[in-house]
């Protein structure tokens, strides 16, 4: 009975939705702004703020969550210039913890970072303690110079929740990128961990304690470069 209760209540946490972007429209999102028409034989996801992995719930959905893309893309950015990534307001951010935006233009199976905010995403600073309420929910950023055209780029947002247990997030957008010269693009390959055959990262931060270095290892030193 007592597993079962815990289960629920797992369960019931997940439901209640944690947080999202809404801008560019993630795929088959059913709160994002702009969004393309669902391309054929796909629904609406009305649960774009949960969780693609969860330890504790054994739960792995692919990367992306959603693997068809949109029929055109979301957004169109220029190379070079400044873009605005917006999140739901209506938003659960589990004290901040590491975010990263990457570019994908093989069909999202290799990820290269654009941005990263590391330990306190969402966040203007660290915070006293535990904390839900968000205070930033757009990031605007420039994208790089070096970034190749294509009608068919995939953006990705991910995100290791502070203190969440052994969660990662993941949201795609088709994009085109427009503007550039550059015939190919070399970063950091983005992170990925608390998912089948990555790094399990236990919670940054609990009700007693903190260490937003936990993990960061993964962002910033044991990384490697794709192109």
């Amino acid at each position: 009975m007592i597993f079962i209760l815990a289960s629920a209540l797992l369960l019931a946490g997940l439901a209640a939705g944690h947080i999202s972007v809404i801008s560019p429209c993630p795929r088959y999102s059913s709160i994002g702004t702009n969004c393309p028409v669902l391309p054929a034989g796909q629904s609406l996801d009305t649960d774009m703020d949960t969780p693609i992995s969860s330890v504790p719930l054994n739960l792995h959905q692919p990367l992306c969550k959603h693997t068809v893309p949109w029929p055109k893309p979301a957004a169109t950015w220029k190379a070079g210039e400044s873009v605005t990534i917006k999140f739901d307001p209506d938003s659960v951010i589990h004290s901040g913890g590491n975010m990263e935006f990457s570019i994908s233009y093989d069909g999202g199976i290799t990820f290269a970072v654009i941005y990263q905010m590391l330990r306190y995403a969402f966040l203007n600073g660290k915070p006293s303690g535990e904390t839900n309420a968000a205070q930033v929910l757009e990031y605007t950023f420039t994208l790089p110079n070096d970034l190749p055209n294509s009608n068919s780029a995939v953006f990705a947002w991910t995100w290791l929740p502070a203190s969440a247990d052994r969660e990662f997030y993941m949201n795609c957008a088709d994009v085109a990128i427009t503007g550039s010269s550059s015939n190919s693009y070399t970063a950091k390959e983005v992170t990925i961990v608390n998912y089948p055959g990555y790094p399990t990262v236990y919670p940054l931060v609990n009700a007693t304690s903190d260490n937003y270095n936990t993990g960061i290892q993964y962002y910033t030193t044991d990384v490697k470069k794709v192109t």
